[in-house]
């Protein structure tokens, strides 16, 4: 089974409220954009000299927490009852 038709099992609740927030007067002067790099599902793309993120598709692995260097990620789990389930393994 590839990795898109497991990811394709998963269920989303999706808040209104975004659980992962950039701030982009840290994050603009940043050399290597990371996130942008290491996340496994490409939440975080690079428009410009801008981070853009989608958290609806988070999986909430903290990777990108780990690879932002620069402080400029706030990350928290999503409220109760939102997030992602996960359906298989």
């Amino acid at each position: 089974m590839e990795i898109a038709d497991k990811l394709a099992l998963n269920k989303f609740s999706v808040d209104t409220i975004p659980h992962l927030k950039i701030d982009q007067e840290k994050c603009h002067p940043c050399p290597h954009k990371n996130c942008t790099l290491v996340c496994p599902v490409s939440n975080y793309t690079q428009e410009g000299d801008r981070v853009v993120l989608s958290w609806e598709g988070c999986l909430e692995c903290g990777t990108c927490r780990i690879a932002c260097d620069q402080g400029s990620l706030q990350w928290q789990y999503p409220r109760g009852g939102f997030g992602i389930a996960y359906r298989l393994g």
